[in-house]
């Protein structure tokens, strides 16, 4: 999967999302479902999340790092994601 969108992300300021094929598992913990690529995912916030309703598209820059980008607020910068590093 390391050539894929699959997997945990996490983000600098402790935020972590899932995906899964088509699922994801939400920085707020929603589980829902998008659009998947091997290289890209986008999905529509879900209600119960903050910002419901937004789109979140992502994809992937290399192996270790994605670019989300939120089409709320207008404006907004993307954001840059890392694989979560798990300690067992």
């Amino acid at each position: 999967m390391a050539d894929a969108i699959d997997g945990d992300w996490c983000s600098l300021d402790g935020r972590h999302f899932e995906i899964v094929g088509p699922s994801i598992i939400t920085p707020a913990g929603t589980k829902t479902t998008g659009d998947y690529s091997r290289h890209a995912f986008a999905y529509q916030t879900p209600e119960s999340d903050p910002g419901s309703g937004a789109t979140i598209a992502m994809i992937l820059v290399n192996e270790q790092t994605l670019r989300l980008q939120s089409d709320e607020p207008a404006g907004a910068e993307p954001e840059i994601w890392t694989r979560c590093e798990f300690v067992s």
